[in-house]
């Protein structure tokens, strides 16, 4: 006799076998046993599970994780867990419904009440309630429409609500993320100020890498930039440290290794092992202009332009290990002849360790980096307008967004044009960086 083959059933059959179950609390005190709750049939793919609590205090012990939804009988009077009026938004007849809603912050809630109570039914949606029901217009098919309603409508307010914190959040870590990047402070110098900043970091306004400049009174510009192992939020934090502690430390007065041998120290402390690092690269210009003490610490050497001359590193064979590589390092400060009219370019290793080539295992590197720029110079860029399209370009070379944090800063003095430009007022916004000439 032939077994019978099992037909396969079809994608709708089997979407129709698939039963959603959702579970009912029901909170109601009818002593004269009036109220019942109507059968529910499994429509629309929907069964609901009940459970009856008599007082707050079954239905504390009653609401696990897999409660879907609350039903609260208005008329349930206010027992020894509410104090009447107690945190009420609304009338005293739902201090039992506040507590509820405080009790249940994440379930849904339907008000239960009699046909003459429609004000107090809408206060109880005011309140918080997702849905009321009359008592006497109550079935079945009313009351699971109702649940799966009220339900829905909960997860699209927690989702909301997850929303709009998620954003609150965002912009409030994106204000303090802009508040910690450095303010140049230039004012009374001649020297012209730009920058351009891109963490590694997705949706981030900080990473690893830190700059910053500040002139002190005796006239010398010091200039910095920095690059802490990584590009998380650790070390975006960690070079925020050190770029503070490097500004108080120029403004007290303290230079060339005895800076860098109090920084390796700040380091040492603030680090969260030993295994982290961070390059360093300082220079301070004297107030006349024309030469400036450089002291590397594991970092890349600046790029220098001096007029009617291609653009070329500065000498880096005199630099001294990364902070935090090794205990009593010493760092020495190399004198550097600037000149009349010069541009001094200092960036971070994320600019030149792109990827270049068609089959992409090429670093950019610092000579690729200088011909970039000597090529953008001879396009007659400048300034702001020149950073962008150096990382504009590397990002372009890369193949797509660089993985690594990139900073670079652009210091420049031009004698023949600084005497006719207008001089900005101290503290403007142009102080530092109106009118910046080519590097």
């Amino acid at each position: 006799m032939p077994v019978p083959v099992p037909q396969q059933r079809t994608a709708p059959a089997a979407e129709a076998t698939r039963v959603a179950h959702l579970t009912l609390l029901v909170i109601e005190d009818d002593p004269a046993g009036t109220f019942t709750v109507p059968e529910l049939p499994a429509a629309a793919g929907t069964r609901v599970r009940i459970r009856t609590a008599r007082n707050l205090t079954e239905a504390a012990r009653l609401l696990t994780d897999d409660v879907d939804c609350i039903l609260l009988d208005l008329a349930l009077p206010p027992g020894s867990e509410t104090r009447a009026g107690e945190g009420a938004e609304g009338p005293a007849e739902l201090t039992t419904l506040t507590h509820v809603l405080r009790m249940a912050p994440r379930h849904a809630v339907l008000a239960l009440t009699a046909e003459d109570d429609a004000d107090l039914a809408a206060e109880a949606v005011r309140v918080g309630a997702q849905d009321y029901l009359f008592r006497g217009e109550l079935d079945g098919r009313l009351l699971t429409r109702a649940i799966r309603y009220a339900v829905e409508r909960k997860r699209a307010d927690v989702a909301q609500h997850q929303l709009t914190e998620s954003k609150l959040r965002a912009q409030e870590n994106a204000r303090l993320e802009r508040g910690l990047l450095p303010t140049p402070l230039l004012q009374g110098s001649e020297l012209r100020f730009a920058a351009r900043y891109r963490p590694g970091r997705s949706r981030a306004l900080l990473g690893g890498d830190f700059y910053d400049t500040v002139r002190t009174p005796d006239g010398t510009v010091h200039a910095m930039i920095g690059d802490v192992c990584g590009h998380g939020p650790d070390e975006a934090a960690l070079g925020v440290e050190l770029r503070i502690a490097w500004r108080a430390l120029t403004l007290a007065g303290l230079c060339g290794d005895e800076l860098l041998s109090t920084l390796q120290q700040v380091l040492e402390h603030e680090r969260e092992s030993e295994e982290i690092f961070a390059t360093l690269c300082t220079v301070d210009i004297t107030p006349d202009g024309r030469r400036a003490g450089l002291c590397l610490a594991g970092h890349p050497a600046p790029l220098i332009t001096r007029q009617g001359r291609a653009a070329q590193l500065l000498p880096y064979e005199d630099g001294g290990p990364a902070l935090g590589l090794l205990p009593h390092a010493r760092w020495p400060r190399r004198q550097v002849e600037l000149g009349g009219s010069w541009s001094l370019m200092m960036y971070t290793d994320g600019l030149i360790e792109g990827r270049v080539g068609p089959d992409g295992t090429q670093r950019l590197g610092q000579d690729g980096m200088v011909a970039m720029i000597n090529r953008q110079l001879a396009e007659g860029l400048s300034g702001e307008a020149l950073l962008e399209a150096a990382v504009t370009e590397v990002r372009e070379l890369n193949g797509g967004e660089l993985t690594d944090d990139v900073a670079v800063l652009l210091l420049d003095r031009d004698r023949g044009r600084s005497s006719s430009l207008p001089r900005p007022r101290p503290g403007s916004a142009s102080a530092a960086s109106a009118q910046r000439p080519p590097l």
